[in-house]
């Protein structure tokens, strides 16, 4: 099975599909098994619906939820089982206020300590969304004096995704990430994206949250351009007989892309690596002796959290690299 066939596959099958609006009356701050399903859907549907901000603002700057990265969901998914693979495509992703927030911080594991400790008690910085312009700005009434001009370019996408983890309580907290997705904070999780995503339970449990407007890699000042989002997207569900899947995956137009989640940044890099490498050989029959020359001549790295418990390496190769090699796996 060819990952960008079935990339398409999903995003012509959604053209057909129920169109679902979910607007979320109650939020979780947990990826977890215990919470009654919000919305039950299935393989195929469009949902529409929205996010708060990490600190559990809405659109409407209202406080709905303690803050902590509170989630929209779980959404329910039928006949997802345990041991099948979620293909989850963000069909549409917008900024829905003008205001974000971030802070004026360094993270420990991106500076010196000398540094680091400068900033024991982190301030809040607002910014300024402007959708027409697609710039981000620091608010007039922050003093920076070398800042007035500085802008950034939008680039809005959800910080969490993910499903109901496998552990002895069968939850976590939705500031965690791991293989079961979560707290991710990679900014390829955007509008056409599609994040592959483990299923550990029946109905997947399937939870989104924690919008940000832009965030440079690894998220280094603790926090990206915290705001809150619509979010339309579509769930396909890959059977187990298909594929076992054990760590998320994300592919886009021109990437595809394997997460390595842990500890130590060295052991990040070799589980990325490590998945990549298998999904090359899946989709290409390649020995593990060829798939050396194909990764060390394309192959690509992100390090998009480094702030969180754990940090994290994205490892990709563009897909135009595929044009050279043979497939060995049937279209879906």
């Amino acid at each position: 099975m060819r990952y960008v066939f079935l990339y398409l596959f999903i995003v012509s099958y959604s053209l057909n599909a129920q169109h679902i609006d979910f607007t979320p009356t109650s939020f979780s701050n947990l990826f977890s098994l215990n919470v009654k399903p919000a919305l039950t859907i299935k393989s195929g549907d469009v949902i529409h619906t929205e996010t708060i901000d990490a600190a559990g603002f809405d659109k409407h700057g209202v406080k709905r939820q303690k803050g902590g990265n509170p989630l929209t969901g779980p959404f329910y998914i039928e006949d997802a089982l345990a041991g099948d693979m979620l293909a989850v495509t963000i069909t549409k992703l917008s900024l829905n206020r003008s205001e974000a927030f971030t802070t004026e911080s360094f993270s420990s594991r991106s500076v010196t300590e000398s540094i680091a400790k400068q900033f024991k008690k982190a301030r809040l910085v607002k910014w300024k969304l402007d959708t027409l312009s697609g710039f981000a700005s620091i608010k007039s009434d922050t003093l920076y004096e070398h800042l007035n001009s500085f802008k950034v370019p939008l680039k809005p996408f959800l910080g969490c995704i993910g499903v109901a983890p496998l552990n002895r309580k069968n939850e976590i907290l939705s500031f965690f990430q791991g293989d079961f997705g979560g707290n991710l904070d990679c900014s390829f999780v955007t509008q056409s994206a599609t994040v592959y995503l483990p299923v550990f339970h029946d109905g997947a449990y399937l939870y989104i949250g924690d919008g940000h407007a832009v965030q440079g890699d690894g998220e280094i000042a603790g926090n990206a351009l915290e705001t809150s989002l619509d979010v339309s997207f579509t769930v396909k569900v890959v059977k187990k007989d298909r594929l076992q899947l054990t760590s998320p995956r994300i592919e886009d137009s021109a990437y595809i892309m394997a997460l390595g989640v842990a500890k130590k940044l060295d052991d990040a890099l070799k589980i990325a690596t490590t998945d990549l490498l298998q999904w090359l050989q899946h989709d290409y029959n390649l020995t593990l002796q060829e798939t050396t020359q194909v990764m060390s001549t394309t192959i690509e790295y992100n390090i998009p959290e480094v702030a969180d418990p754990k940090v994290e390496v994205v490892a990709k190769i563009r897909k135009d690299v595929f044009r050279r090699l043979k497939s060995s796996k049937e279209n879906l």
